[in-house]
């Protein structure tokens, strides 16, 4: 499912019990200097991580001041998050002239503590190489350094290295609990492009073998993906970003079953089983 880019006002834009993706949450949440906001997701736990701006953020009396250092885009330096429990009352407060913020969530049923993660520690993958035109960079923010204290939220901002190219690829899919080959996972996307008139295409196949669809996917173009196939590219010339939002329904582990058609190719791209490792 595409959703294209408006302005959601704060509201959420894959919102508790979404059709495609019930396990999901995801809100953009715009500010400027001295303006306040507050939220409160029941049954999920989410993260709250600035694309641009700074925040001063408490969770139900924890607080992570300054969080957040890109002023011009996502590129401009490195994300920042804070972790808020199942239920939590979270409250941003904008110290900067202006903030944009993702507030991504995962559908889990217990409560645990909140916290920071702080640019310094970050999980950092880079992996693929120029000549399979899979050259990607991955910074998570709630990783693998954070497993054990989270319950089934995986958050990451994915970055092409170079302009044009495929992500996702191999294709794989996680729409099926059945261990150990593949877990459930929901999938919501939120892309960026440089410069921002860039544009990609997002594939989206039900079946091996068979046809499927394809998305344009534009600067603030949201994905939501419920089952099958899903790589996606980037016009050449260009450089994209996409906010990655996993929610597991029965573990926070990432387990991906790769098309069969191309699951070969796991074997000749370069650091591709080290990324797959770290969606933990």
């Amino acid at each position: 499912m595409h959703i294209p880019p408006y302005d959601n006002a704060n509201k959420p834009i894959v919102d508790v019990g979404h059709s495609h993706v019930p396990l999901n949450y995801f809100n953009i949440v715009k500010l400027t200097k001295g303006q306040a906001f507050e939220y409160q997701v029941p049954g999920f736990e989410t993260c709250i991580v600035p694309a641009t701006g700074t925040v001063d953020v408490e969770v139900e009396g924890f607080k992570a001041d300054a969080l957040g250092n890109r002023t011009v885009d996502v590129w401009d330096g490195e994300p920042e998050g804070v972790y808020a429990p199942t239920g939590a009352t979270a409250t941003m407060v904008c110290s900067s002239d202006a903030a944009e913020v993702f507030v991504a969530g995962a559908k889990y049923d217990k409560t645990l503590d909140p916290f920071a993660v702080r640019s310094a520690e970050l999980d950092l993958v880079q992996y693929g190489s120029d000549d399979t035109k899979t050259h990607r960079k991955i910074k998570h923010i709630l990783g693998q350094k954070q497993h054990d204290k989270v319950g089934r939220l995986l958050v990451s901002e994915l970055f092409t290295v170079g302009q044009g190219g495929w992500s996702g690829f191999p294709s794989h899919k996680h729409d099926t609990d059945r261990l150990p080959d593949e877990t459930r996972h929901d999938e919501t996307y939120n892309f960026r492009f440089r410069p921002n008139h860039g544009s990609g295409v997002q594939m989206l196949q039900r079946e091996d073998g068979k046809s499927g669809d394809a998305y344009h996917i534009v600067d603030g173009s949201t994905i939501c993906l419920d089952k099958g196939y899903h790589p996606c590219a980037v016009l050449p010339g260009y450089e994209m970003y996409y906010f990655t939002i996993l929610g597991g329904l029965s573990q926070r582990s990432l387990v991906q079953y790769f098309q069969p058609s191309h699951a070969n190719q796991v074997e000749t791209i370069p650091g591709i089983k080290d990324m797959i490792a770290k969606f933990k």
